[in-house]
């Protein structure tokens, strides 16, 4: 079965919301057993897409699916969540334009564009001093591009996200999972706007994907309401992906609530990232057996807000190419849980900041090795390296020597011969050795 929603009259005006159009098509066809859903050219305008089991989202050439930011027209899946749960204590906030939950055979395809209108609540308020390099200001409602939970045989392909106002691609408690050769294009100043969120997923391949975002590209985590319902993010696949962010483009953690794991990621090319490759513990999970293999690009380090008003927004990390971190958040007093098992090789990689393992004496960094790579400290932006950053925690950010690798609480780290480090002459004066 296909059918298009214009033949149910959707208007692709830009200015038509189309959410009761778009939804009766969705829902007779899954009750009709499923198909294809067919977004023709045009700018549809809608509020909150529910997904169905066997449906087929399908944007053609010249379709734009566009997020109304109306709070009214956005489901608040935080409510669905309580219908089960009674779980209201996330952190979360609650919109989001694409949904589904418990739903099976999903698939978003087609060469259109989903678009978020980020740009209708990031703003500049110049408080970088005219560097434009900071995170930008926030205004207004915000939902995320899409919430999809608990959804098995998942399919998301060809597409384009466009300008996400918060999370793009946040796929909870997901089993089976096939991520392949979308591009995600956000601001790259726009908080909270990350890329690929597998959330205590399983059974993910992610590849061929093309990333910009401020916030981080792809990232495994086990968030507190996720772990308490589907436990472990294990067996993930990320492969031949070209990303850049102003956070990290490879990343684990922060929200560690249940163990990750069986992790291989490769293959990939990073473009001006803050940091290249992260894995942070926080919250007692443990992650292990992480593979990471053929990185190559560069890290450096943005410029962060000027303090105003008491306030200061900075950027998590300072140009890291691989940061390693298991320490206790502020003001809570729970061990953060252990990195273990880390195999890296083949990273060529330019940067700014240390290569970093910091764990504690509770929670150390252990069995990491690194081999067959090259590391060249050579400055490449308008900063220059005079702290070490483990935002979110205790710790925080503080004034220290960067040398190249900077070790705490760490055990059975290995970097081989075959590992080089080269500091550049633009560097010699900043990094310590």
């Amino acid at each position: 079965m296909e059918v298009r929603i214009t033949d149910l009259g959707a208007i692709g005006d830009g200015r038509t919301l189309n959410t009761g159009v778009i939804q009766q098509t969705i829902d007779a066809c899954s009750k009709a057993g499923g198909g294809r859903v067919v977004i023709p050219a045009g700018q549809f305008l809608s509020g909150t897409i529910r997904l169905r089991s066997n449906i087929d989202l399908h944007l053609e050439n010249g379709a734009e699916l566009i997020a109304s930011l109306e709070e009214a027209d956005m489901t608040d899946f935080l409510r669905e969540m309580e219908k089960e749960d009674d779980n209201r204590d996330t952190g979360w906030a609650g919109g989001c334009f694409l949904f589904a939950q418990h739903e099976e055979n999903i698939c978003i395809s087609g060469n259109g564009r989903i678009d978020g209108r980020g740009r209708d609540v990031f703003f500049e308020d110049e408080s970088d001093g005219g560097s434009h390099e900071s995170p930008l200001k926030v205004r207004g409602f915000r939902p995320r591009t899409s919430f999809l939970e608990d959804v098995r045989n998942l399919t998301v392909k060809d597409v384009t996200f466009y300008d996400a106002a918060f999370w793009t691609l946040h796929m909870a408690g997901c089993r089976d999972v096939l991520i392949e050769n979308i591009r995600i294009d956000n601001n790259d100043r726009g908080p909270n706007n990350d890329g690929i969120d597998p959330d205590c997923c399983q059974n993910v391949i992610i590849r061929g994907c093309q990333i910009s975002c401020a916030d981080d590209c792809i990232v495994m985590k086990t968030t507190a309401p996720m772990a308490k319902k589907y436990g472990d993010c294990r067996n993930i696949l990320i492969s031949n992906c070209i990303l850049h962010s102003r956070s990290s483009a490879l990343k684990i953690g922060t929200e560690t609530w249940s163990d990750i794991h069986h992790v291989i990621m490769s293959d990939c090319i990073l473009q001006d990232c803050t940091r290249g490759i992260g894995i942070w513990s926080r919250d007692g999970g443990r992650i292990h057996d992480i593979l990471i293999h053929h990185i190559t690009g560069n890290t450096l380090r943005y410029r962060d807000r000027v303090k105003q008003d008491s306030e200061v927004v900075v950027w998590w990390g300072k140009g890291e190419p691989v940061f390693l971190s298991a320490t206790m958040r502020a003001g809570v007093d729970r061990i953060p849980g252990m990195i273990e098992h880390v195999v890296m090789d083949h990273l060529f990689l330019t940067c700014e900041g240390a290569i970093m393992m910091a764990g504690e004496e509770a929670s150390p960094i252990r069995n990491v090795r690194i081999s067959d790579s090259a590391f060249l400290w050579k400055r490449q932006g308008s900063t220059v390296p005079d702290c070490l950053d483990e935002q979110p925690s205790a710790r925080g950010v503080y004034r220290h020597a960067v040398p190249t690798v900077y070790l705490r609480s760490a055990e059975e780290i290995s970097l081989e011969d075959s590992v080089t480090f080269t500091v550049d002459e633009t560097m010699k004066n900043y990094i310590t050795g």
